[in-house]
């Protein structure tokens, strides 16, 4: 059955593929992002996720049109890279606002409208960052935390309302995002951090653009689409980042520190 579905970030990456997906098996979507966009089968609509009073405006006219909203797929966001430590009150606002409250912002508009149908369903883009917190990368883990906690506190909140709420937890993929990642030039040109975080950053890197390829999250994403009885979580990744979940619930957390810094490199040189 055709379902009206919302997805965030739908003019690249895994906005884009799932988009194109779910509209080629028949599903009638809505793809939101900030620049102007065209395809003969996704509704493109502009809009920024941090602008509430747009995003209401934008989806009492969905539904005003359609009817309903069958499923919302929150997967809007960006990455700044750089130490916790040097981080300007810009760059956190920034990275909390796009990947955090645009997520709650769409939620808060869309689900009055599930609540009154009483079915709907919400899928929410978390990481394997929000698993785990990664180092250079802090603010980007925080954003995918807070993402964790409110899927978590939603599903409860509005299961009793016939909605579902799940949350995908990636792991690394070649998509734009690499090549989109604004890294923080003070924390380059420190002294204690620059080297350690230029050595983290080629690893993350080389991570990333080797990879899954988006349709692998599309395809998972379309899966739960169409579940009757969805999981709260969906890990998405290689075997190697798969097992490091596993890791991080069984053993002591200093022994996962560690296991971080190793990996990542960020043990300073001796002076």
């Amino acid at each position: 059955m055709s379902k009206v579905i919302i997805i965030t970030g739908a003019s690249s990456g895994f906005g884009k593929m799932t988009a194109e997906r779910l509209a080629s098996h028949g599903h009638i979507v809505y793809g939101i992002c900030r620049r102007e966009m065209q395809h003969p089968k996704i509704n493109y609509i502009q809009c920024d996720v941090r602008d509430p009073e747009t995003i209401a405006l934008r989806m009492k006219e969905i539904h005003d049109r359609e009817g309903r909203i069958d499923v919302l797929i929150n997967n809007a966001g960006m990455g700044i890279g750089g130490a916790l430590e040097m981080a300007t009150d810009e760059e956190i606002d920034t990275q909390m606002n796009v990947n955090f409250r645009g997520c709650v912002n769409m939620c808060q508009k869309v689900l009055p409208y599930m609540r009154e149908q009483r079915h709907g369903k919400i899928i929410n883009l978390s990481s394997i960052g929000g698993i785990m917190g990664l180092p250079y990368q802090g603010f980007y883990s925080a954003s995918k935390f807070a993402i964790e906690g409110f899927t978590e506190a939603l599903s409860a909140e509005v299961k009793g309302f016939g909605i579902k709420v799940s949350m995908v937890e990636p792991g690394d993929f070649a998509t734009n995002f690499t090549a989109s990642r604004q890294n923080s030039q003070t924390t380059m040109d420190d002294p204690d951090y620059g080297p350690i975080f230029k050595r983290s950053l080629g690893l993350i890197e080389k991570e990333e653009n080797g990879g899954l390829t988006p349709d692998v999250l599309a395809r998972k994403i379309e899966k739960i689409v169409d579940a009757r009885n969805p999981h709260l979580r969906y890990v998405v990744a290689n075997f190697e980042q798969w097992l490091s979940v596993v890791l991080k619930r069984i053993i002591p957390g200093n022994w996962f520190v560690d296991i971080l810094v190793d990996y990542y490199k960020t043990k300073p040189a001796k002076k």
